[in-house]
């Protein structure tokens, strides 16, 4: 669904990040940016039914703006140049729990997904969740599929074992984690490759376990807080 011409103007607008630009060539992102990662999302909405089906794909939802916001930036430019999706759980906020993400930039393709930015109080039960459930989560991330299409979980870790947890607990490595991400990196002309879309959703078939496993104490405590009549149980 994206073209050479997707890349080609994320590449004129990192070279031309100016307003008048942009609105002078507003017609070509439309039909070469955006319109195409609609297309993708609603596409992708279909496959999500059959292994992710707790994940949000609309292009309301999941696509992020194009303009930046430079409030409290020391970079002014007003235009992101790549355009991305992010496909989050149901029952929670955009950004509160672990979902899928892709995006195509001026010189990349990421592809793939995780936690990024925990509140500390989502962080605490992750950890938890991880250490009552260490056996499973090492079969997620230790698994054939996932070492294969992300090789392994990255993201900031503290220096030390989280207060809370023994400093000899089993999970200690995991437990340091500030956040959980798993990327698929390619070049930027793997967008408007043959390849491109399979390859998405095969890596979100891998990655949807965890984004799973991820989820379930948030969503557990989110249920609870709005329906105590509908206890979920984190445990797997």
């Amino acid at each position: 669904m994206f073209t050479p011409q997707t890349v080609a103007f994320l590449r004129a607008l990192k070279r031309n990040n100016r307003r008048e630009w942009f609105q002078a060539h507003k017609d070509q992102y439309d039909a070469v940016v955006r319109e195409p990662m609609i297309a993708l999302i609603e596409r992708l909405a279909g496959e999500f039914a059959a292994f992710a089906p707790d994940l949000v794909a609309t292009p309301q939802v999941s696509m992020y703006r194009i303009y930046r916001d430079t409030r409290f930036s020391a970079d002014k430019t007003p235009y992101k140049t790549n355009v991305s999706a992010v496909f989050p759980h149901r029952a929670l906020s955009k950004h509160g729990g672990a979902g899928l993400y892709l995006e195509v930039a001026a010189q990349h393709v990421w592809i793939g997904g995780g936690m990024y930015m925990p509140e500390p109080s989502h962080l605490h039960l992750v950890r938890e969740h991880i250490a009552a459930n260490l056996r499973r989560f090492r079969s997620l991330v230790g698994s054939p599929a996932f070492r294969r299409e992300f090789g392994q979980i990255e993201g900031t870790q503290l220096q030390r074992v989280p207060l809370g947890f023994p400093k000899d607990h089993p999970a200690a490595e995991w437990l340091k984690y500030k956040q959980f991400l798993a990327i698929r990196e390619e070049p930027a002309a793997f967008a408007s490759s043959p390849g491109y879309y399979k390859a998405v959703v095969s890596a979100f078939k891998t990655l949807a376990p965890l984004i799973a496993f991820l989820n379930a104490p948030l969503v557990a405590v989110e249920t609870r807080a709005t329906d105590p009549s509908k206890w979920i149980s984190p445990d797997w």
